[in-house]
């Protein structure tokens, strides 16, 4: 089992910039795929950011491709997500993903979740 923690979370002005990390327990996330997920209020659960367990390669959902970037720290057992240049648009509620096998943008893929982490971005 894999336990996942985002936090990082916040209020911020569109503009702004925020970093979510996502501490893992119970296992090491090393040979884990992990993605970002957000969903904001009567929509569904969409795709973020997504990172390859073996060689470190990310994938972006066009709406954040260059003003996030996802990265992980094996080390540490943590992902992180910085965002950069916030929209109102992208205020939702941030989830952390960790998966085998997956299709990056798939969330059924993914094997476990955490709680998730509000990030609202005022205009």
């Amino acid at each position: 089992q894999v336990q996942l923690a985002e936090s990082g979370g916040g209020l911020v002005q569109a503009g702004g910039s925020l970093r979510l990390s996502c501490a893992a327990s119970g296992r090491t996330i090393s040979s884990y795929a992990m993605g970002w997920f957000r969903q904001a209020p009567g929509k569904e659960r969409e795709f973020v950011s997504a990172i390859s367990w073996s060689d470190g390669s990310t994938r972006y959902a066009n709406s954040v491709k260059g003003r996030f970037t996802m990265s992980r720290d094996n080390a540490k057992n943590t992902v992180y997500l910085q965002m950069n240049s916030l929209k109102p648009e992208d205020t939702a509620v941030y989830y952390c993903a960790a998966g085998r096998r997956v299709v990056w943008n798939v969330p059924g893929d993914y094997d476990y979740w955490g709680q998730g982490t509000q990030v609202t971005v005022s205009s």
